[in-house]
C-alpha cells in the first residue's frame, strides 16, 4: 500500500470524485481542493461512498497567495489539477475569467512547486479541445493544436507552461490529453448528461422534447471511471510526458441520442435535416428530439477520436467500458435519480 498524500483539485466534479477513490484504495491520504462558495457539491463523493475519508480545503485558482498556503502546507507528494471552467459554451461568455482559471492557475501551481517543493509531481488535465479544427485525423500526442474555444486556447496556454516547466526546471509535470469522458457523475450541463436526464425523464412520464445543437458533433467518448485510471498511472511513470488517452471511436451527438433512447427500448427515427432535424418514436410517431440554434457554438469543432497507442504500450492503459455500457449506467443511474 502507498503512504503518498495527492492533492485533487476540482474534487467536486465528476473526474475528482473518481480519481480519489482510486486513490483512497491506493492507500493514499487525499487532499481535496474545491473553490469556496455557497453551495458547494459533494454528490460525486457522497454517491462513491468516500466524503468522510476526503479532506476538503478551500482554495481558488485566481489567488496566488491562497494556492501557495494550500501547497506549502499540505506538502503533498502528487498534485492532479482536475479544476477549471470546463463547460465550453460558458467560455465564450466569460472568456477572460476561463483564461485566468484554466490557464494562469496553472502557471500559479508550477511556479510554486518549482520554488518551493520542486519533487512534487504535478498532473494536468488537458483536453481533445485543444485540436479544435483538426489537422490530423484519429489525433495523436504529435498531432498540431487548432483550438477553437476560450476554454481551448485558455487550457492550451496551461499544457504549453506545463512542457516548458518539465523541460526548464525538471519538474515532474506531465499532461494527460483526455478526449470526452463521461459517467453518472458528469454536471448536467455537459450535452451527455443532458440527453442521459431526459431519456430518463420520458421513461417516467415526463414527454418535454428534448433541444439540441449540432447532431453531427462527433466526439471520443468513454467512461471516467476508466480514464482516471490512466491519469494515475502517468504519475507513477519514472519521467513525465504527455498521453492522450481515448477509445479511438467517434460517435455523433444524433448517435448517442440512440443510444440513449435504446437503454429505455425505444427506437429513434430521424426526419429532415440541419435546424429542420427532427427525432421521433419509431413506434408512436412521437416527436423526442429537435434542433434549437441557441445550443450552437460560435465555432464548432466538428471531430474529434483519439489514438491511445501511446498510452497502452507505455502505460498498459485500454478503456474498459463500451459505449453501450456507458450510457446504460447514466440513463439507469438518472431514473434512479428521478424517480
Amino acid at each position: 500500500m502507498q503512504n503518498k498524500t495527492a492533492l485533487v483539485t476540482g474534487i467536486t466534479g465528476q473526474d475528482g470524485a473518481w480519481l480519489a477513490k482510486l486513490l483512497l484504495e491506493k492507500g493514499y491520504t487525499v487532499v481535496g481542493a474545491a473553490r469556496r462558495n455557497s453551495n458547494r457539491n459533494l454528490y460525486g463523493l457522497k454517491y462513491l461512498g468516500i466524503e468522510e475519508q476526503v479532506k476538503i480545503v478551500d482554495m481558488d485558482l485566481l489567488d496566488y497567495s491562497n494556492i501557495y498556503d494550500v501547497i506549502t502546507t499540505i506538502k503533498p507528494d502528487e498534485i492532479y489539477n482536475l479544476a477549471a471552467q470546463s463547460f465550453v459554451a460558458a467560455s465564450f461568455k466569460q472568456p477572460l475569467s476561463t483564461g485566468m482559471v484554466d490557464g494562469m492557475g496553472v502557471a500559479y501551481i508550477l511556479d510554486i512547486v518549482k520554488t518551493f517543493l520542486p519533487t512534487t509531481k504535478v498532473y494536468q488535465a488537458s483536453t481533445s479541445e485543444l485540436y479544435g479544427k483538426v489537422v490530423e485525423t484519429p489525433q495523436k500526442e504529435t498531432t498540431p493544436f487548432y483550438p477553437r474555444s476560450p476554454y481551448a486556447v485558455a487550457k492550451q496556454y496551461a499544457h504549453w507552461m506545463m512542457v516548458n516547466y518539465r523541460e526548464s526546471y525538471n519538474i515532474f509535470a506531465t499532461c494527460g490529453i483526455l478526449f470526452n469522458h463521461e459517467s453518472e457523475l458528469r454536471g448536467k450541463e455537459f450535452v451527455t448528461r443532458k440527453i442521459t436526464n431526459h431519456v430518463a425523464k420520458y421513461s417516467l412520464g415526463d414527454k418535454e422534447v428534448l433541444r439540441l445543437g449540432n447532431l453531427n458533433s462527433s466526439r471520443d467518448w468513454g467512461y471516467a471511471k476508466d480514464y482516471v485510471e490512466g491519469m494515475y498511472l502517468m504519475m507513477q511513470q519514472d519521467n513525465p510526458d504527455t498521453f492522450v488517452l481515448a477509445t479511438g471511436t467517434t460517435t455523433t451527438i444524433r448517435d448517442f441520442v440512440n443510444h440513449a433512447y435504446n437503454a429505455i427500448n425505444i427506437e429513434v427515427k430521424w426526419e429532415g435535416d440541419g435546424v429542420d432535424e427532427k427525432g421521433f418514436d419509431a413506434n408512436t410517431g412521437e416527436q423526442l428530439v429537435m434542433v434549437d440554434p441557441q445550443f450552437f457554438r460560435p465555432a464548432e469543432v466538428e471531430l474529434l477520436v483519439g489514438d491511445a497507442t501511446k498510452a497502452k504500450e507505455v502505460l498498459g492503459w485500454t478503456p474498459k467500458t463500451s459505449l453501450d455500457e456507458l450510457v446504460k449506467i447514466m440513463v439507469d443511474h438518472d431514473i434512479k435519480l428521478n424517480s
